[in-house]
């Protein structure tokens, strides 16, 4: 080689440096929603749809967003959701994945290999939703606290939930080694994971901050959820159904135990349950319990030992107000009722309830695009907090969705062919996912962040994510 080829080569080493160098530090400051990734469309499908491996070979290759169909059928059976396209283990390639098609067993997978690759850019788990998830009655039937709770215990410190993503976009670095988790699918699950809706909302605090609000749906059913006042915001932990009824009352004492009346469904007849509040925020109910006629029961402790109730209900022939004393027996779950009288007492107001400085009410409005029917609550110091399952997943907005899932949507997603929607997400700072990504030719300007594929490893997709500077 001659000195002035050798000069030349040295001159280009130099360059290819400083270009290594300078991409680097690109990669430092990009901003997450100006960067593209590798990804995958049914990541779990492996080889039996596409070509993809097992999702340790994908994240090993780069693929920095992995989707999962998920299923609940058979929750309250296994204590867990299940992996598959149009049912539990359609489509699942099980060759280097687990044997079994449970989601935790998939999503622990995800975690060890994230938590060996501490420096890799930020993960997207998105799990689409196959089945409505609103029509689990409980945590213990696989509802949307239960889908939290587990993306919590087996992320752990790794998962940066929707709730506290940045209000300043962050960079790619700054997200290393985090995972970020996706609800798509079933548009039932994902609008109900924003905001919850009923009518005739009641709710109690007790000195230890925990909190029962109780709703009837508006067609007779009647929910409750359960919360942790912290810090003048409500958390909201477990949610579930109760009963059938209507305009439902609740009381409850520093112990955590409470009783909740209501009326029938189709009479007036009046019940009332007694329940007990644990730990995890998840109510133990008794039987329900007729105990007199009416219409628009109220109840409340009057004992500092939370045992002594009084009740107070309108007449259901006319305007008079009736009232009941009651002693709480925990042992037997039950109360006994004495003392019925007319009273020109008002009934209690069943929207607000205070203990100490801490005091919450709840009431039903739209919050922007969501319905008018949408639970809020008020604190002392905050107002018009949605009452909602933890924002523990993002919640994507799909082409065709309605208003209120768009509504602080960071991400949007559209089959790749639906390039004007892609482009426009991009250019508006959203991240855009487009799937059935398995064409050079579906590229939009700018490219989908997550362009979908089932063929991660054909020269053309490695050739235009090169292009495109895709982090890894």
């Amino acid at each position: 080689m001659t000195r002035s080829r050798a000069l030349l080569s040295v001159l280009a080493m130099a360059a290819s440096a400083l270009t290594i160098s300078g991409n680097a530090q690109a990669d430092a400051d990009l901003p997450l929603a100006s960067a593209t990734f590798r990804a995958t469309h049914n990541s779990y499908s492996g080889d039996v749809d596409g070509a993809k491996k097992s999702i340790t070979y994908q994240l090993d290759h780069g693929v920095r967003f992995i989707e999962l169909d998920v299923h609940d059928n058979g929750y309250a059976t296994a204590r867990d959701y299940a992996i598959g396209h149009d049912s539990p283990g359609d489509q699942v390639d099980h060759s280097g994945n687990p044997a079994s098609n449970l989601l935790r067993d998939w999503l622990n997978v995800i975690n060890t290999w994230s938590a060996q690759h501490p420096a890799a850019a930020p993960l997207v788990v998105m799990l689409d939703l196959k089945d409505d998830l609103t029509d689990n009655p409980s945590f213990a039937a696989g509802n949307l606290a239960a889908l939290n709770h587990e993306l919590v215990s087996v992320f752990g410190p790794r998962l940066l939930t929707a709730a506290d993503y940045p209000a300043s976009p962050p960079s790619v670095d700054t997200l290393r080694g985090r995972v970020l988790t996706l609800l798509s699918g079933n548009g039932k699950s994902r609008a109900e994971y924003k905001r919850d809706i009923g009518s005739d909302p009641a709710i109690a605090i007790n000195a230890k901050g925990q909190v029962v609000e109780v709703h009837d749906s508006g067609s007779g059913v009647l929910w409750y959820w359960t919360g942790r006042y912290d810090d003048g915001r409500v958390t909201w932990l477990r949610h579930g159904r109760y009963d059938n009824g209507r305009t439902p009352a609740v009381a409850l004492n520093d112990n955590g135990d409470l009783v909740e009346v209501h009326q029938s469904q189709s009479a007036t007849t009046l019940w009332y349950r007694v329940g007990r509040l644990g730990a995890d925020g998840e109510i133990t109910w008794s039987a329900s319990h007729q105990y007199d006629n009416g219409v628009l029961p109220t109840v409340a402790f009057t004992s500092p030992a939370g045992t002594q109730l009084r009740e107070i209900h309108r007449s259901q022939s006319n305007t008079q107000n009736w009232e009941w004393n009651g002693t709480l027996n925990t042992g037997t779950s039950t109360v006994s009722w004495s003392g019925n009288a007319k009273t020109s007492d008002a009934r209690f107001d069943k929207t607000t309830s205070a203990r100490g400085t801490s005091s919450v009410h709840v009431w039903t409005g739209a919050d922007g695009p969501t319905p008018a029917q949408t639970l809020r609550v008020d604190t002392d110091r905050f107002t018009g907090d949605r009452i909602r399952y933890p924002q523990t997943a993002f919640d994507e907005f799909q082409k065709g969705d309605s208003a209120e899932l768009q509504q602080g949507a960071l991400f949007y997603a559209a089959p790749a062919k639906e390039s004007v929607f892609i482009a426009s997400a991009r250019q508006s700072g959203k991240l855009a996912r487009g799937w059935d990504f398995d064409a050079a030719d579906m590229a939009t300007t700018p490219l989908a962040s997550y362009p979908a594929t089932n063929h991660p490893y054909d020269t053309w997709y490695e050739n235009l994510l090169t292009r495109s500077g895709a982090v890894q």
